[in-house]
């Protein structure tokens, strides 16, 4: 009889153990299951290339592409959380999978959607030559010799080579604008081929009795768009509908005004 009773013991201690395992696993399923399912995208970006982006001295980065990506992600019924990465970490970043979503200026090029999917365009550029003041250069091609910067990687590279050769010995690239914007500035520089609303602000900032600006007509209008990764059609559908959605608003034109004026 004792023996009957301690076995029925052991038995009951057993399945009481067994019940709060159960429970505890079923919240730790619950906590996983609320975390996978969160809408809280990782956004990376280039946060040195005013007015699309900039890191403030409180860490936080303000500008164009962070107020669109903001309004995008809010429109479409998620959160946004934006992060300083680089240029070519960002680009990383998305193809490793530890980031949702790219936004920076980000021209679409055919090579680069060889590689990534992108949203529906959401901004036009074009690239600008910044010249120090009294420069004689009116034309891209009147550049040839002469010492030029860009930003590596981008696309003003690329209208740089096209125009002289891949090999082009006088082009330098950077790993952000300002260090270019400083070798100008230093006159290590004769040039500098950036998208045209940051040589606008760069030109505000350094002022226009130092340095101008030059449109060449023969660079063509290039677009903006909104980067993830190769095949994730559900967060590129989301980020569409939020970028439709914004611009039947008013959003996004608010956005805009608020960086560049009324168009």
């Amino acid at each position: 009889m004792i023996v009957k009773r301690g076995l029925l013991l052991l038995v009951t201690v057993f399945m009481t153990i067994s019940l709060v395992l159960v429970g505890c696993g079923s919240k730790a399923n619950n906590n996983e299951t609320s975390s996978s399912s969160s809408k809280k995208i990782r956004v990376g970006t280039e946060a040195q290339f005013p007015p699309f982006e900039k890191m403030e001295s409180d860490g936080k980065i303000t500008g164009f592409d962070a107020d669109i990506i903001a309004a995008v992600a809010k429109a479409a019924g998620m959160e946004s959380d934006l992060k300083h990465m680089g240029w070519d970490a960002m680009f990383d970043g998305i193809s490793r999978g530890k980031l949702d979503v790219a936004i920076a200026a980000i021209t679409m090029t055919d090579e680069r959607k060889q590689k990534f999917d992108f949203s529906e365009p959401y901004f036009d550029a074009k690239q600008w030559i910044l010249l120090p003041k009294g420069s004689n250069v009116k034309t891209l091609k009147e550049l040839n010799g002469k010492k030029i910067g860009v930003m590596a990687g981008t696309t003003g590279e690329e209208v740089v080579k096209n125009a002289f050769g891949k090999t082009y010995a006088n082009l330098k690239g950077y790993d952000d604008v300002p260090g270019a914007v400083d070798d100008l500035q230093l006159k290590r520089l004769d040039a500098v081929v950036v998208d045209k609303a940051v040589a606008i602000d760069y030109l505000k900032k350094l002022g226009q009795d130092k340095f101008e600006t030059v449109e060449d007509p023969s660079i063509k209008i290039e677009k903006y768009g909104i980067l993830v990764k190769k095949g994730n059609k559900e967060l590129l559908n989301k980020i569409n509908e939020g970028l439709k959605k914004i611009r039947q608003d008013g959003t996004y034109d608010k956005i805009y005004e608020k960086y560049f004026g009324k168009k």
